[in-house]
């Protein structure tokens, strides 16, 4: 009995650590690729958003302006989501029941992104300063980063923005990662097709759409934030402040200012990210069973 309890443990601790790879690397993966691929759609949104006006804040010019920070942070901020959503799932569905799953998906996802945005807020401080052309020259994501660490502080520099990020993914992870869950589970049942890389990146595709659409006044906010030096930012308030000035200066269209871009950005993205996501994960699993 003692032998059998040892063997099941050894396989339940293989098994967390396969996951727990595997997600690590497939996250990455397809967290460089799809950040890469649609950087410039991602330019354009950001400077929709910009306080300071489209063209003002460089229009279509520059729009790689940026790229080598998101390159940098997007496969272990990719790694981190995943091998964190994955590993609590996997965990979380040992003590919850076929009805409960979802919530299982909802807390898994927003454990995830909460962690995740200990890599991702700094680069999208770097990144979204450079997209917005707000420091003169070429400055590089390195500088800007040291700038606002040494003229605002962590909280106030490296990590402005830090809860307003976390109040706009987690949302956004709550709706997605449910419905990505839901369509995945009931696909073979309604299309009567397997399920493939490219069906789960048609699910993420949906699921990711429906999500930025609804979660874009809060990514407004987020954006604005972010931009935003220390004492103007000290002067903006919190999310909700922000959000009720923008509709008094711009209307609702302010509000869901870069809806297009980012919902068209998310939707491929969330095609290409969660197929080579899925992707990745088979051919690590084939590789491993051999």
């Amino acid at each position: 009995m003692e032998l059998e309890d040892n063997t099941l443990a050894t396989a339940t601790l293989g098994g967390a650590k396969s996951i727990y790879w595997s997600s690590l690397i497939a996250g990455g993966v397809a967290g460089l690729v799809v950040d890469v691929a649609l950087f410039p759609i991602d330019t354009v949104k950001t400077r929709l958003q910009s306080e300071r006006g489209f063209i003002a804040s460089g229009g279509f010019r520059g729009v790689y302006k940026g790229l080598a920070a998101t390159a940098a942070g997007s496969a272990p901020t990719s790694a981190l989501f995943f091998c964190t959503y994955e590993t609590m799932k996997s965990h979380l569905r040992q003590y919850a029941s076929h009805d409960q799953l979802p919530y299982v998906h909802m807390v898994s996802a927003a454990a995830a992104e909460v962690v995740a945005c200990l890599i991702r807020v700094p680069i999208e401080i770097a990144k979204q300063r450079r997209q917005a052309l707000l420091h003169k020259g070429n400055a590089s994501s390195l500088s800007i980063l040291y700038e606002a660490l040494r003229k605002e502080g962590i909280r106030k520099g490296l990590y402005r923005g830090f809860g307003t990020t976390v109040m706009r993914d987690v949302p956004f992870s709550l709706i997605q990662f449910p419905l990505w869950e839901y369509f995945k589970l009931h696909w073979t049942d309604v299309t009567g097709t397997a399920l493939t890389p490219l069906s789960v990146a048609i699910c993420g595709a949906i699921s990711g759409g429906i999500a930025a659409g609804l979660t874009t006044p809060l990514d407004v906010a987020k954006t604005r934030i972010m931009l935003a030096e220390q004492l103007e930012s000290s002067r903006m308030g919190g999310m909700g402040r922000i959000l009720r000035n923008i509709y008094r200066e711009r209307g609702i269209r302010g509000v869901f200012a870069g809806f297009v871009p980012r919902v068209t950005w998310i939707t491929l993205g969330g095609a290409i990210f969660f197929g080579m996501y899925d992707l990745t994960l088979r051919y690590l699993n084939e590789n491993e069973d051999r």
